[in-house]
This record gives structure tokens, sequence and C-alpha cells, in this order.
């Protein structure tokens, strides 16, 4: 029997250093892939998914793709719209994650970062999920710290993602990233060394 690459999940709350904790395991050689990036990559201009939603909703479609913002004054005016789309993206999502386990069949591990890993069932392939976490206050503070964010706006995401604590309850591992990079790219790394060891057979 084979060895194939221990897919690790990643997930956490908007503002909890999700990405940064992506980019720290991409910087130690961990093959990455993304869940916003692939749907980003399926709604561009020829994307794989720009033909699905042309039939779903014709005026969120132009010459440059999926117009985001067009997309979600659709899905507004008709909310049980965004099940149709879900169930058109989905599968050219699955294919897209698919192609990139391929690429990197080789590699001891791969990292899956994905928003709403456990709300999409996400955890029932991986073989482990890490959930990054801190302070309601540091997550707040870094969220209205972006551009055009709003108390509200912060409110609304969070009431359509899982509670913090609930993941933290899931996951695996949970790496705190409210006191700076340091230690956790020490916890990254540590970890990597741990899970090389223990790519699962396929």
């Amino acid at each position: 029997m084979s060895q194939r690459p221990y897919r690790l999940g990643l997930t956490g709350s908007i503002g909890m250093g999700k990405s940064t904790t992506a980019a720290l395991f991409a910087a130690a050689g961990v093959p990455v892939w993304d869940a916003d990036a692939a749907v980003d990559a399926l709604y561009a201009k020829d994307g794989a998914g720009v033909a699905a939603l042309a039939e779903l909703v014709p005026g969120a479609v132009g010459d440059n793709g999926v117009d985001r913002a067009a997309l979600r004054s659709e899905i507004q005016k008709d909310p049980p719209l965004l099940a149709q789309i879900e169930a058109a993206i989905h599968p050219l999502v699955a294919t897209h994650r698919a192609a990139f386990l391929e690429r990197h069949a080789r590699a001891p591990l791969v990292l899956f970062d994905i928003p709403l890993l456990f709300e999409t069932n996400a955890q029932t392939w991986l073989d482990g999920v890490l959930v990054v976490s801190t302070t309601p206050e540091i997550q707040r503070a870094r969220v209205l710290a972006r551009k055009g964010m709003s108390d509200d706006f912060l409110n609304n995401i969070l009431a359509r993602q899982m509670p913090d604590a609930e993941k933290r309850a899931r996951a695996d591992w949970v790496f705190d990233t409210g006191n700076g990079v340091t230690p956790v790219r020490k916890a990254v790394l540590a970890l990597i060394a741990r899970l090389q060891e223990a790519a699962p057979h396929a």
C-alpha cells in the first residue's frame, strides 16, 4: 500500500488569523489549497463556473466572468437561488480540489484552507482539523481595521458562521493567534514535523 498526503484542514472565523496561518504553512513548503481562491478562479473570465451561472443568473455574468456584487444582489432578491448556485458550483470546486490533490500526491502533507469547513462537512474527508482562534476583542479590532468594515457588517458575518467555541470544540488542534506571528510560526513548524510522519496509507 502506498502512502498519500496527510490532509489537514484549516479554518477559523473572520479575523482569527487563518490567512496568516495558511501563509506560514506555505512558507514552510506545504502545498495549500485555498477554497476562496478556487471559487475566484471558477468565477474569473473563462472559469468553469461562468457557464454554469450564466444559465442561472445571466445578469451576474459579463465579459470578465461573474460579477460578485451582482450575484449577491440577485441572491438577496431571490434567496432560494443560493441553493441552486451552490449545487452548480460545489461539484466544480470538488474537481478543482481533486486536481490539486493529484498534483501533490507525493507530498507528505497538504493543507486545505476552508472558511466554512465544518459548515460544509469537509471534516468528513480530511484527516485532521486545525482551528485558529483568539479573543473576541482582538478579533473585532482586527476586522474593524479593514477597509470598509463596520460593526453591522461584522455582526452579519458572525451570524452566518459557526460560533468560535464550537469550532474549537470540534478541532483536533487549536492555535491561539493573539500573541503575534512568532508563536504561531513555531506551532505551525512543530505540527508540520508531526504530521509529515503521519501520512496515511491510501
